[in-house]
């Protein structure tokens, strides 16, 4: 299946917290959107790895998505080395999308940046002939991305640029509300994180308002870019 959009994070959710509103938009409009989690968030203090799993299914069946696929690394542990960039090349070269969305490339999370990078070396080493890989007994294709973009986490980092998302903030926090085990719940007995709090939850709107505020609308979810960002006339700038 061809994608437009192939969405990567380095645990589930972080697409949701990062770009959900986004997806959900593109979706909207048509466009063919997968998810690639790169580890189950099997470290994480809250819930389980079991539990992720089902938390993540929910969320992208909130968010409409055509496929989402777990490439099961070591939450924490996995490194940015010819063994995970060929496993990341072959979800690239199966799904051929035209934009890549992934972690940003600096973070509170060590495996953000890690997955940041991760992404961006395969998306560039996908490019090249002389790779070979093989999906379902299948030889498969090179496919390059036109585009690679790096969505906002933790970190309030100034984005290269912003997209409208007024009118989806509903649709991203009921993904992101989906994983019932890591956000805040007055009622839960497990231990706090930096995640579960009412203020992490809270901040999910007032970032994506603050974003909206500063291009005179509602909403909206910021990104980083590795190269210029090219507009055919000044008139498509908003």
């Amino acid at each position: 299946m061809k994608l437009d959009i192939l969405a990567i994070g380095a645990h589930p959710d972080d697409v949701e917290l990062s770009c959900g509103a986004t997806i959900a938009k593109e979706v909207s409009k048509g466009k063919k959107v997968g998810i690639v989690d790169l580890t189950r968030g099997e470290l994480g203090t809250r819930g389980t790895a079991e539990t992720r799993d089902e938390e993540a299914f929910n969320a992208a069946k909130i968010l409409g998505v055509h496929s989402r696929v777990n490439l099961r690394f070591a939450d924490g542990f996995f490194v940015n080395d010819k063994e995970h960039q060929l496993e990341v090349i072959k979800m690239i070269r199966l799904y051929k999308p035209e934009i890549v969305l992934c972690n940003a490339i600096d973070d509170r999370h060590i495996d953000h940046p890690k997955g940041s990078q991760l992404v961006s070396d395969a998306c560039f080493l996908s490019g090249l002939m002389k790779i070979e890989t093989i999906h379902n007994n299948q030889l498969q294709e090179p496919w390059r991305p036109k585009m690679v973009y790096h969505y906002i986490q933790w970190k309030d980092v100034e984005p290269d640029f912003v997209v409208d998302v007024s009118g989806f903030m509903d649709k991203k926090i009921e993904s992101v509300m989906a994983y019932k085990t890591q956000f805040f719940d007055p009622d839960s007995k497990e231990p706090q994180t930096p995640i579960s709090s009412k203020n992490f939850s809270d901040s999910i709107d007032y970032r994506a308002r603050n974003l909206g505020r500063l291009i005179g609308v509602e909403h909206a979810e910021g990104y980083t870019v590795e190269r210029f960002v090219a507009v055919n006339s000044l008139f498509d700038l908003k």
